[in-house]
């Protein structure tokens, strides 16, 4: 792991996957409960460097807190994360010049980038969004959503979700009137982690493998960043 400076007292903790040569990276943020070394992320930064994709994989301040023997408190609202994925874009832009920027990330850490994502394209700073696992909503709670943002979104996004997870299924969100700018990836039969049920016929595996194929394939189309 090393650490991004993304202001004088606070460095990001970030990892790097993949080609330093490659013409775009990915961000990717975490989820509320589990850092940049999740199983999750793990396997998914894997998958898509096999596609040759380049990453950094970066953690919250309260995340790394955590990681450096921190009292384990709850998450931070989304909004009260945006001014630091912001600075870490930031930051990588000038770490990365040549490269074209991607964010997103898992569950909070996709929901975090959607938030500057329009802001962040609308300046030329990134091409798109990727979100695995967007929490439209708590779970058994669907009609506090957060998908108001969604609707008017300008930026170009993919929003990998499984078809029965629990923060927003295949069959509640596809009713819901979302950006055309959004493109879904549906996991079959999976939940928040894309894991599908035993006796589906699909497997935790070949999930990710599609989840991978996807983001891969979305990034391929995105026009580089002004």
């Amino acid at each position: 792991m090393t650490r991004v400076q993304i202001q004088a007292d606070k460095p990001a903790v970030t990892i790097d996957h993949g080609p330093a040569a490659a013409e775009t990276r990915l961000i990717l943020a975490h989820g509320a409960g589990a850092g940049i070394t999740s199983p999750f992320l793990a396997a998914v930064a894997d998958l898509l460097v096999e596609r040759g994709l380049s990453l950094t994989l970066f953690e919250f301040g309260y995340m790394a807190g955590r990681r450096d023997g921190g009292p384990k408190r709850p998450p931070p609202r989304a909004e009260a994360l945006v001014e630091e994925y912001r600075a870490t874009v930031a930051a990588l832009r000038k770490k990365h010049p040549r490269q074209t920027l991607v964010i997103g990330g898992k569950s909070l850490g996709g929901r975090v980038a959607s938030l500057i994502a329009d802001e962040l394209y609308a300046h030329g700073e990134i091409a798109g969004l990727v979100c695995l696992g967007y929490p439209f909503h708590p779970p058994g709670k669907p009609d506090q959503l957060r998908t108001e943002h969604l609707k008017r979104l300008h930026c170009p996004a993919l929003i990998v979700q499984g078809e029965r997870d629990p923060f927003g299924s295949r069959t509640e969100i596809e009713n819901i009137g979302l950006s055309r700018k959004i493109a879904f990836a549906w996991m079959s039969d999976g939940d928040h982690d894309f894991g599908p049920r035993g006796r589906s016929g699909f497997t935790r595996k070949g999930n990710l493998a599609a989840a991978a194929d996807a983001v891969a394939a979305f990034v391929a189309k995105l026009p580089r960043a002004r």
